[in-house]
């Protein structure tokens, strides 16, 4: 007598293979997302502390701004 598996006849389901291609448009939008804010804070780093200030940040913020962790009110230029 032969058994066969429940599961070795199913097919993926919509809403498996629907979670595992989000799961991976979700990890190429982060991966993007990541490589972007390397390159603004590469970017940032390389003008001026002039051209900084001109903008609003210190150098010190450069990370903070790009991160979305920046608090424009509480910095003071005197």
């Amino acid at each position: 007598m032969t058994t066969i598996s429940q599961t070795a006849g199913r097919s993926l389901s919509p809403s498996s293979s629907g979670g595992f291609f989000s799961t991976l448009t979700n990890v190429a939008h982060a991966l993007f997302d990541r490589l972007e804010r390397r390159s603004a804070v590469k970017t940032l780093n390389e003008l001026d502390d002039h051209a900084l200030r001109d903008i609003g940040i210190t150098r010190s913020q450069i990370e903070d701004a790009v991160y979305g962790q920046f608090k424009a009110e509480l910095t003071r230029y005197l």
